[in-house]
């Protein structure tokens, strides 16, 4: 089995739920703490061995591209200063020359869409992850993987034209948010459904924003079937294709927050304040006050 490497991330969205603080900033540059959104799901991605990075972009998200980019006026000036621990902060994450790339979208037509343009630079043989960065995950520091890297040795278990995607259980009430899947026993996916409202959807697991796609997904997307809210969507391509390949699912084991919206983000700003133990007595005293 080849081994997984690649990853897409879909960051051409609006952020039209975060007005008007994105009318000139990309929602996933949003700080959770000191840290911007994107940074976390690269870092997340880079930790589970993923080597090459593709960002599908568009219009005013040259902020994300600068982020992954030397400052080299700012690191002058913190190397000139003694900051190291600044400096470490700057550009001590950073990948190497060569293993990102930033594609644009061109027009906002959905996940699936997005997914679609990065359709030539994927091989036909390779496996490739799929993180929607505003699904943020809390990885417990103690443990030495990541849900992500467990989720690619699950895949490594499965038949070589398999996909995984990541589920978390929800209210199903809450359903009308998520794509909700359809199970044959404990891990096999045998349908799904795009945002069902809570008496139509077939279970309470939702698909959470981590994804292991077959290069056969993009035959899907090339349908352009406009599905839920006018949009190409990634999950009708999947519902499609799990009629045809095996579809598996992993239940998440971290805790995950939704950042799409400000009430997640807000809540991923208090955990990871709470987190860092620099700051964490200061955060607990900051909400005494305010309850």
């Amino acid at each position: 089995m080849k081994k997984v490497r690649t990853a897409i991330f879909p960051v051409g969205g609006l952020g039209t739920r975060f007005l008007p603080a994105t009318k000139s900033m990309p929602k996933e540059m949003l700080p959770i703490a000191n840290k911007p959104v994107i940074q976390y799901a690269f870092e997340e991605a880079r930790d589970a061995g993923i080597e090459k990075f593709i960002f599908i972009t568009g219009r005013n998200k040259n902020a994300i591209n600068n982020h992954f980019d030397h400052a080299y006026e700012l690191e002058s000036k913190l190397d000139e200063n003694k900051k190291s621990t600044e400096l470490t902060q700057v550009v001590g994450w950073m990948p190497e020359a060569g293993q990102i790339a930033f594609v644009r979208q061109q027009k906002p037509l959905g996940l699936g869409h997005a997914i679609w343009c990065a359709r030539n630079f994927i091989a036909s043989n390779e496996a490739f992850v799929v993180i929607l960065a505003d699904e943020m995950m809390m990885h417990d520091d103690s443990k030495n993987k990541n849900f992500l890297k467990k989720m690619i040795e699950f895949y490594e278990q499965k038949p070589s034209d398999s996909s995984v995607v990541a589920v978390d259980e929800i209210a199903i009430e809450d359903s009308k948010k998520y794509g909700i899947i359809k199970v044959d026993g404990q891990e096999k996916i045998i349908d799904m459904v795009e945002k069902p409202q809570p008496h139509d959807a077939p279970s309470n697991l939702a698909i959470t924003g981590r994804y292991i796609l077959q290069p056969k997904i993009f035959e899907y997307l090339n349908k352009f079937e406009i599905g839920s809210g006018g949009e190409i969507q990634l999950t009708d391509a999947m519902q499609r294709m799990c009629k045809d390949y095996p579809f598996f699912y992993k239940k998440i084991d971290e805790q995950r927050f939704d950042c799409g919206n400000v009430l997640g983000y807000l809540e991923a700003n208090i955990a990871f304040g709470l987190k860092d133990k620099k700051i964490n007595a200061d955060i607990k005293k900051i909400l005494k006050k305010y309850l």
